[in-house]
C-alpha cells in the first residue's frame, strides 16, 4: 500500500532525521518526499509518500509523539498497482 502523509512541525536541524528514523523503524519505505520551510524558518511541512503492508496507524501514532511535530494527517490513500513478472 502507498500512503501519502503531511507532517507539520517546528523547524529544527534534527527533525528530518527523526521522522525518517521512525518511518524506517516502523517498517515503511519512503517513496517520495517534499519539504517546505515557511518564510520565518519556524514551521516545516513534509509531504511524504510511504509504502508498506503494515497499517498506517502504526506510523502516524509514532510520528505525533515526536518532539516538535504539531500535526500528522493522511492526505491520500491508494493501493499501489502490482506489476506482473514476465
Amino acid at each position: 500500500m502507498l500512503h501519502h502523509l503531511t507532517v507539520t512541525a517546528q523547524h529544527s536541524p534534527e527533525l528530518l532525521e527523526r521522522v525518517l528514523r521512525v518511518m524506517r523503524h516502523r517498517g515503511f519505505s519512503v517513496q517520495n518526499m517534499q519539504m517546505n520551510l515557511d518564510s520565518d524558518n519556524q514551521q516545516v511541512e513534509l509531504h511524504v509518500a510511504v509504502a508498506s503492508e503494515r497499517a498506517i496507524a502504526l506510523l502516524t501514532a509514532q510520528l505525533t509523539k515526536l518532539i516538535g511535530v504539531t500535526a500528522v494527517s493522511l492526505t491520500d490513500r491508494t493501493a499501489e498497482p502490482k506489476l506482473a513478472v514476465v
